[in-house]
């Protein structure tokens, strides 16, 4: 099967069996522990536009955007795309970037991680300003914008929602709290490691003054989608009580299969779980 009807098909199915989000990562050379170096790897979102073309239903973004690799103008007026495009579908995922060898291989600057995260920050700051229409000069201390005017605007305007990834309780859990409509925190650590970091994201929320139920929370699962149906809704049911709104599950091999499965053993069970609140 071609690299397009593969992606074709899974759009197709994603949209079939009643997924939230459809999710690419954010990379350009497949990274070295998952496969070869030849591993044919998609622009993210030129592959999201082309999804965006085929379904009409699922949510769809990038999980999670390196803010290492666009300038944050440009980034905005591709999502802000994005979303016209595919009818008020789009998610802004968004993270300090991380893997080193991809950016030394295609020449990208790798800023020391204090430095990314200031990025990060002002990114989220300059998105925030174009999706909801404040167009006018941006002075910050790693970018500088004449204009942050967006036509045509994201038809989600300022509601577009804005995750961001990881679980640094003292940069990435209050940048979620200032400025984010989502955190996404890996699950694969333990479910009262994820409560814990749950908890701090809470903290933080009452440090700026934010309601902590306005925050969505997610979390990323790496392990292996295709298990005994039980388990997998065990570790469901486990992270709804611990707040948990959304699971990211990572899909290898045959996608379609992947997906035709899970809505055939877990998707209809899971209607019924809901997050614990928050206290």
């Amino acid at each position: 099967m071609t690299i397009r009807a593969e992606l074709r098909d899974l759009g197709a199915a994603a949209d079939a069996v009643g997924l939230d989000h459809l999710f690419l990562m954010d990379h350009h050379l497949q990274m070295d522990f998952v496969g070869p170096p030849d591993d044919p790897v998609l622009e993210g979102y030129t592959a999201l536009g082309f999804l965006a073309a085929l379904t009409t239903r699922v949510r769809l973004g990038l999980l999670v955007t390196g803010v290492t690799y666009r300038h944050p103008g440009i980034l905005a007026k591709q999502v802000a795309t994005l979303d016209v495009v595919s009818g008020g579908r789009a998610t802004l995922g968004l993270g300090a970037a991380w893997y080193r060898a991809e950016h030394e291989a295609l020449g990208v600057p790798f800023p020391p991680l204090a430095d990314r995260f200031d990025r990060l920050a002002e990114t989220l700051q300059i998105c925030a300003r174009m999706f909801a229409d404040r167009p006018g000069p941006f002075e910050g201390r790693c970018f500088r914008l004449a204009d942050t005017r967006c036509r045509p605007l994201p038809l989600q305007g300022a509601n577009l929602p804005v995750l961001v990834g990881g679980g640094g309780e003292k940069r990435t859990l209050r940048l979620v709290a200032t400025h984010a409509h989502a955190c996404n925190l890996i699950a694969d650590a333990g479910m009262d490691e994820v409560a814990r970091k749950l908890d701090v994201l809470d903290g933080w929320c009452a440090h700026v003054g934010r309601d902590p139920a306005t925050v969505r929370r997610t979390v990323l699962w790496t392990g292996d989608p295709i298990v005994r149906a039980d388990d997998l809704l065990a570790l469901m049911t486990d992270l709804a009580g611990v707040g948990v709104d959304e699971v990211t599950l990572v899909s290898r091999g045959d996608h379609t299969t992947t997906l035709e499965t899970l809505a055939e053993q877990v998707l209809p069970a899971l209607t019924a779980l809901q997050p614990a609140p928050r206290r």
